[in-house]
Formats: structure tokens, C-alpha cells, sequence
């Protein structure tokens, strides 16, 4: 009861929720939930079940205590009231991933995030180093594209977790945290475009091996020097110098918005960062001739969040009001953003008896019925 009483506290404070509108979503009485609540009365079965639906959370959510906070830092640009919620969230997502791992006897690679310390410098010239290090350490040659970063993580002892968010105010977080080794959340919303997850999994890199003494998760703020260089070590680790420059050059006889696109592509990333690698590479005017291109394109202006690709129908039909997904020209698809490692535990655990379908689908966020199909796919 005095789980249930705090954890029902703090995910409606999470969830902006009045006690009355929590109790009405649940289909209780006002004062049966503020019973609840208080701790005064024990629930129903139908009731932890009616409660959790209304939370969008699973009934053990509501019953078992919050592990600590793991040590971990934030990329937001907003202040989020689910803060503390989304750090426990991805707590229990780590701790049920080591479990996984002690259960099958597989640990993987261990990342040391401080091997990869660049030492002084000015920013672009410690991420640059920090990047060629890391790319070094992951085996990537000198030219070699990024092309799958969540296996290559995954594959060199960094956890990548995919957390649906349905805010765009925030974008990722990276864990280092003795209990679950280094580990990097990103946000997977449909509205947030795969480019923008596979940046964001390469700046949380940069704030591991760059920013790895400076972890805690009682700090919310951020700091607009290290978030800098965070951005400089991803454009560096996904597009190295020389080989970004020789794709640039290749691609010379094209106009400037197609040549955009092709590089974007070859690179996998958002067509901004290589319009910001340009200009850090001394092309500073490429934005307005870029932006004038667009507009011939598209038939209209390319606005700050917009991005050049129509909204098809589908979409528009996914909510009156809602706002467009910012999409990417010549646009990713999710399998370009896959964590394979975690499936792969589970279906050896799962498989090796060593836990239930019901876990098993618990642990990948599945409901049972798509757990079935999946067991029944690997069989």
C-alpha cells in the first residue's frame, strides 16, 4: 500500500493530473482515490489494473518501489514535468537488461568512457580527436559511413534504449552508471525524424567520452558549451573530415539542394548537420543558396522547423490540429534505427526457459499477444 500510495503520487504529478481527474480516467469515486492515495485502503486487482491503464503504465509500476536514479544526463530543451519519471523508467529498462544479461551469462563488450579523453583543445578540436579515437576503438576506418550506430554501440558495450516520447522538447539522455554500465536513451516519437535519432545517439556518445566526470541526475540545466561540443563530436564521428569532403567533391556537378540530399544519404544524417559541417569546414554561405533551392523545389519557404517533403495523407489523418511531423527529405525509414542486442537476450532467455513469455514481453514493451507472435516468428 505505501508503494501504491507513493508511486500513484508521483506519476500524477508526472502527468499534470488533478486527484479528481485521475479518479475519473479510472473510473473511481473521488474519495475512493483519495483513499488510495493516502494509503488508507488496499485496492482491488481491477483497481491496480483500472489505475495503471489510466497512467499509461503497467500494474507492477504501480506496485513495486523506484529504483534510484541512475547517473545520467539529459538532452532537453525544455523543462519536462516527467523528468524524474522518464530517469525511473529507463532505470528499470537497465536494470531488467542486466538481469537479462547475468540470466544468459552474456555481458558483452565493457565501453570506457574515459579512455577516450581528447585533453585540451578548443571544441572542434576535442571532438574531432574524441571522434577519431572512438571511430579508431570501433574499428571504422578513416572513410567508413556509420551505417547501422545502434548495433555499433551495442557491439562495443554502450546500451541503446529506444523510449517513445511524444515531446520534442526532448531528444535523448546517456547513462553512466556503475550498476549498468554507459547507456544511451533516445527518443523514438513518430514525429521525431530517424535522422534526428541517429544524431542524437552520436551526440549522447560525445557526452560520454567528453563530458564522462560530469554526470548527475539531479541537474536538469544545460550547458550550451558542452551541448556544442556534444553536436561537434557527432558531426565528426558520423561524417569524418576527409571522407565528407570527398563525397562533397564527388558530388560537385549536381546543384547544391540534390548535392545536400546525396551527401545526407551516404552519411545518414539530417540535412542540416551537413549544412552545419559545411560551414564549420569554411562554407559559410551554403544556408541562403540551400534555402533559395528549397524554396524552387517545394514551391514555398523552407521555414526553421519545416522540412522539405509534403505531409501525405496518412499522416494528416493521424490528428485534426496536430503538428506536422518534421520530416526529412529522402527520408530513413525505423529500420535504419534497430537495437537488436536486448531482442537477441531475450529470445536466448526466453528460449533457455529462464524466463516467462509474460517477462519476456514485459521487458521489450510488447503487449503478450504481439510477444506470441514474435516467439512464434523466431521458432
Amino acid at each position: 500500500m505505501n508503494q501504491l500510495s507513493g508511486n500513484l503520487r508521483r506519476l500524477r504529478a508526472a502527468r499534470g493530473l488533478s486527484q479528481d481527474s485521475l479518479a475519473e480516467a479510472a473510473g473511481l469515486s473521488r474519495a475512493g482515490y483519495r483513499n488510495l492515495e493516502a494509503g488508507e485502503t488496499e485496492p482491488r486487482a481491477a483497481t491496480v489494473l483500472s489505475l495503471a491503464r489510466a497512467l499509461d503504465v503497467s500494474p507492477a509500476d504501480l506496485l513495486r518501489p523506484a529504483p534510484p536514479l541512475p547517473r545520467a544526463r539529459f538532452r532537453s530543451t525544455a523543462r519536462l514535468r516527467e523528468r524524474e519519471q522518464l530517469l525511473i523508467r529507463v532505470a528499470r529498462e537497465l536494470e531488467s537488461y542486466v538481469q537479462l544479461e547475468e540470466l544468459v551469462r552474456d555481458h558483452g563488450t565493457r565501453f570506457d568512457p574515459g579512455a577516450y579523453d581528447p585533453g585540451p583543445g578548443t571544441p572542434i578540436e576535442r571532438a574531432s580527436r574524441a571522434a577519431g579515437k572512438v571511430r579508431a576503438a570501433f574499428e571504422l576506418n578513416g572513410c567508413q559511413p556509420v551505417c547501422d550506430i545502434s548495433g555499433l554501440l551495442e557491439g562495443n558495450g554502450v546500451k541503446v534504449l529506444r523510449l517513445p516520447i511524444a515531446t520534442e522538447g526532448f531528444f535523448g539522455l546517456s547513462v553512466i552508471d556503475p550498476r549498468w554500465g554507459p547507456a544511451i536513451a533516445v527518443n523514438v516519437w513518430e514525429r521525431i525524424t530517424v535522422e534526428r535519432w541517429i544524431f542524437t545517439a552520436a551526440h549522447e556518445l560525445g557526452h560520454l567520452v567528453l563530458h564522462h566526470a560530469d554526470f548527475d541526475p539531479s541537474r536538469s540545466d544545460e550547458v550550451p558549451e558542452n551541448e556544442k561540443e556534444a553536436d561537434l563530436f557527432a558531426a565528426c564521428f558520423l561524417m569524418p573530415e576527409q571522407a565528407f569532403l570527398d563525397e562533397w567533391e564527388q558530388a560537385s556537378g549536381l546543384p547544391l539542394y540534390d548535392r545536400v540530399l546525396k551527401v545526407k544519404r551516404i552519411f545518414r544524417v539530417s540535412y542540416r548537420t551537413v549544412l552545419h559541417r559545411l560551414g564549420e569546414l569554411g562554407y559559410p554561405a551554403v544556408w541562403p543558396i540551400f534555402l533559395t533551392q528549397a524554396r524552387r523545389q517545394t514551391g514555398r519557404r523552407l521555414l526553421r522547423t519545416d522540412e522539405p517533403a509534403p505531409m501525405d495523407a496518412a499522416e494528416f489523418q493521424r490528428g485534426v490540429g496536430a503538428a506536422p511531423a518534421r520530416r526529412e527529405p529522402d527520408q530513413l525509414s525505423e529500420s535504419d534505427f534497430v537495437v537488436e542486442r536486448r531482442q537477441r537476450l531475450v529470445r536466448k532467455a526466453f528460449q533457455g526457459d529462464l524466463i516467462s513469455m509474460g517477462r519476456a514481453a514485459e521487458i521489450l514493451g510488447l503487449p503478450l499477444a504481439e510477444m506470441r507472435k514474435l516467439a512464434a516468428a523466431w521458432a
